[in-house]
């Protein structure tokens, strides 16, 4: 935030839509904070994820009530709110107006169905070979996943393949559910990571379940049943370290996915 930046009088934590209703694609909200040398803004409310956790943020449009349309570039959360940086040289959304958000739904389907796939991989990874997650990270095209595993071979990363989408097609469910600290670090085995990345602070823990499978904490947007997912490719392994390997893979199986044969 630059000194030039102005909020509305006791600006409240940004209420994450997102968080509840990962399908919401457009909502209206009223600004309550804008910073005109970083051109950005803050809203009451948004559906806009930020990025985190490996998720790459969302893009999107923002309308005025006038008609105006701001690109979002791209956004950020500081604290409890989160900020939107909007393209384009159209002057920006004064405080109190209400705008339209429209997000890039195209973008962040695929980056929901490649992250429920993570989580799925994760999950059965786990289950079947108790490895920990040691990184990952993904986009729109591929994603990447590393293990705590010595050994990855053909025959190993065949059978990882195989049975992640046997599992993506038992169509299960994903729910999601909010839980006191304390409440959610009794669930067993619920940080899946070699590090807990939570911070302390942190009075309520978000967790992602995919049912059946794997229950995690988790901040990112998902689909509703893995049935979305359609399926998964390795494209790719390497070792990271003795007891560190990475999977890289595409999705397969819905419209855009990318072709595994020509993936460069």
């Amino acid at each position: 935030m630059t000194d030039e930046s102005t909020t509305a009088e006791g600006m409240a934590a940004t209420d994450l839509l997102y968080h509840r209703d990962a399908y919401l694609q457009s909502v209206e909200a009223t600004v309550v904070g804008v910073d005109p040398e970083a051109r950005t803004v803050a809203l009451d409310r948004t559906i806009v994820y930020p990025g985190g956790g490996g998720q790459p943020h969302d893009t999107g449009t923002m309308t005025g009530a006038n008609g105006t349309a701001w690109p979002i570039d791209s956004a950020k959360k500081t604290g409890d709110v989160v900020w939107h940086t909007l393209g384009g040289d159209a002057p920006l959304p004064a405080i109190g107006d209400t705008v339209t958000v429209t997000i890039d739904w195209e973008r962040r389907y695929r980056l929901m169905r490649i992250h429920t796939a993570l989580h799925v991989l994760c999950g059965m990874i786990f289950r079947d070979y108790g490895a920990l997650v040691t990184g990952g990270n993904m986009g729109t095209d591929k994603a990447r996943m590393d293990f705590e595993m010595e050994e990855f071979n053909p025959a190993i990363v065949a059978e990882i393949e195989r049975r992640a989408n046997e599992e993506i097609a038992q169509e299960r469910e994903t729910r999601v559910n909010v839980l006191p600290r304390e409440e959610a670090f009794r669930v067993p085995d619920l940080i899946r990571t070699k590090i807990n990345l939570l911070p302390e602070g942190i009075a309520e823990i978000r967790t992602v379940e995919i049912v059946g499978l794997d229950l995690q904490a988790d901040g990112g947007t998902h689909v509703a049943n893995t049935r979305e997912v359609k399926g998964i490719k390795i494209i790719g392994t390497r070792s990271k370290g003795k007891s560190n390997k990475r999977l890289e893979l595409v999705l397969v199986g819905g419209d855009g996915d990318s072709d595994p044969t020509t993936y460069d």
